[in-house]
């Protein structure tokens, strides 16, 4: 038996699955900028994440998404 992870989630398709983590680079199905997991609420499937690289001059803002977003790397 395998613990769950402390923080983080698992999302599971019915092909692949995906383990997302605080910290981790993505990618969004409705654009290919790259952006990076700044919170995950697991029980809820969603997260919250900001644009990376950071915007050195206007900063990168957060906003939250439902991880159903969150491209499947291939």
């Amino acid at each position: 038996m395998t613990a769950p992870p402390i923080q983080g989630c698992v999302i599971t398709d019915a092909i692949e699955e995906m383990t997302i983590h605080q910290g981790d680079c993505i990618n969004l199905e409705s654009d290919d900028a790259t952006y990076q997991v700044i919170g995950v609420d697991d029980e809820h499937q969603r997260c919250w994440v900001r644009r990376w690289p950071l915007q050195t001059a206007t900063g990168s803002p957060v906003f939250e998404i439902s991880v159903e977003q969150i491209k499947l790397a291939s």
